[in-house]
């Protein structure tokens, strides 16, 4: 059979008629109010963090020096290339759930759940991770202000604190409301969230931009040399740590159901915000590197450390309010991605069907967006930043893998799909994608593959013993007599 036909496929490899996939009415589901300008907000909101406020610092001080520069390059065109695919699927499939959905379509059903299940973990880790960053800014910030909180009250249990006494309850209170927070704005609303991080995003551009303006008159070019000083190799290791500062598209298409034109503003939306935020990661990556030798460069704090060591000490209060307003930014993109999975997971009678409902009012899926919001403020607010992080990267890799393979298979199974945007270059770009995602993964520390490997069996359980049983596809089929 080929992919397209009704129910094409049997068991655990039934896949989802493309040519017949289409969301379901704004009546009984998710709103279409998101325009190209809101979808691209939403895309730079999920790329642009900590990559540039403390990533490019760290990388260039013990990986890179100033091919630092070179590593954004080549994480920015791997990227790129997996962005490509996704940008074909996007333009080809208006329906949530983004390589959840793709993977389903193309590869079949075991294949989707398996990206579902893992991107689930994947995206709550990141918010839980990326809220437990932002606590870190607010401390800074509150320093500035001369402002100190309880001990208690700013860290995860078992992280260290002279304020502490030892046994003393612990909990990172801050980014455990920051996470509670994202999800209370997602339930407003697709329309009035995405005001609101639109506004974000705009502020978080505006500061970055203030401190490439203000950092370029302090340059001097002798600290660009020499500009590798850890060799080429250096800048390939650092590109596969900067790797995860340049994606976020992937999760702001989930939102395929919410754009008014999802065909046509969804494939520009994801090129247009890899391609906003690789210009500001390029220009803030010279600015750093220019104002301040490699060697010298805070690794936790650079653009602060950097502009307090020019005598600059009230840019870097605008610094760190900039590093909360553009890292908050990322939890919403991300949370918004995972409910939007487990939704469309929901939907399609993988997970039950209780998650997908959606407010009646708001049109958003409540539900699944309040159990992820609680999830991630639990991981937030309980665990040291390291173990939370060890749960992140792994998924998005391999959703990448599956999304570039799956565009190989459609275009050549499926020719004849309208398609609004083409991946160019066609087998080898994709391929390209393909190859540095599971080079990266070979980064990753054995602990995360058990982490990934528990999870992953769980998942399988879950399949089995519910999700097989109650698929929407495989309910269809069954009726007209195929299993």
């Amino acid at each position: 059979m080929t992919v397209g036909h009704s129910g094409s496929g049997n068991g655990i490899f039934r896949r989802k008629p493309i040519d017949q996939i289409e969301p379901a009415a704004e009546s009984e589901g998710l709103q279409r109010t998101l325009g190209l300008r809101q979808l691209t907000a939403i895309g730079v909101g999920g790329i642009i963090g900590a990559g540039i406020f403390s990533l490019a610092g760290a990388v260039a001080n013990e990986t890179a020096g100033p091919a630092v520069l070179i590593s954004f390059l080549i994480a920015g065109i791997a990227s790129a290339a997996a962005a490509f695919s996704y940008a074909e699927f996007a333009g080809l499939i208006p329906r949530a759930g983004s390589a959840y959905t793709y993977g389903y379509a193309v590869l079949g059903e075991l294949t989707g759940w398996f990206i579902g299940w893992d991107l689930l973990l994947e995206y709550t880790a990141i918010v839980a991770v990326v809220a437990i960053g932002i606590s870190g800014y607010f401390n800074d910030l509150l320093g500035f202000l001369n402002i100190s909180l309880p001990e208690w009250m700013l860290g995860a249990p078992g992280t260290e604190s002279d304020g502490v006494a030892a046994g003393t309850y612990k909990v990172n209170l801050f980014a455990v409301l920051l996470c509670l927070l994202i999800a209370f704005i997602l339930n407003q609303g697709m329309k009035n969230a995405a005001r609101f991080e639109t506004l974000l995003v705009y502020l978080k551009v505006g500061i970055v931009l203030l401190v490439i303006v203000v950092g370029a008159f302090h340059i001097n070019t002798d600290n660009y040399d020499p500009f590798a000083p850890f060799g080429w190799a250096g800048a390939f290791t650092g590109a596969a740590t900067v790797f995860f500062a340049v994606f976020g598209y992937d999760a702001m298409s989930t939102a395929a159901e919410e754009s008014k034109d999802s065909q046509k503003h969804m494939p520009k939306a994801i090129m247009y915000s890899l391609a906003i935020s690789m210009v500001l990661y390029v220009l803030a990556c010279l600015v750093l590197t220019g104002m301040v030798n490699f060697k010298d460069i805070d690794s936790e704090a650079a653009f602060s450390s950097a502009f307090a060591g020019i005598g600059m000490k009230w840019l870097g209060a605008i610094i760190a309010a900039g590093a909360i307003l553009g890292i908050l930014t990322v939890l919403f993109t991300f949370m918004m991605g995972a409910a939007r999975v487990g939704y469309s997971m929901s939907r399609d009678g993988l997970l039950p069907k209780w998650f997908a409902k959606t407010h009646p009012v708001k049109r958003v899926p409540s539900r699944i967006t309040w159990v992820l919001g609680v999830a991630s403020a639990l991981i937030a607010g309980f665990l040291p930043i390291a173990e939370a992080a060890e749960l992140t990267n792994i998924g998005i890799l391999l959703a990448f893998v599956v999304v570039c393979i799956a565009v190989i298979v459609l275009r050549y199974k499926r020719p004849d799909l309208p398609r609004g945007f083409k991946t160019p270059g066609m087998p080898v770009v994709p391929i390209i994608g393909v190859i540095f995602s599971i080079w990266l993964i070979t980064f990753l520390q054995p602990e995360t593959w058990l982490r990934f490997a528990a999870w992953f069996g769980i998942g399988l359980v879950v399949y089995f013993a519910y999700s097989r049983r109650n698929s929407v596809l495989g309910k269809e089929n069954a009726s007209r007599g195929r299993e």
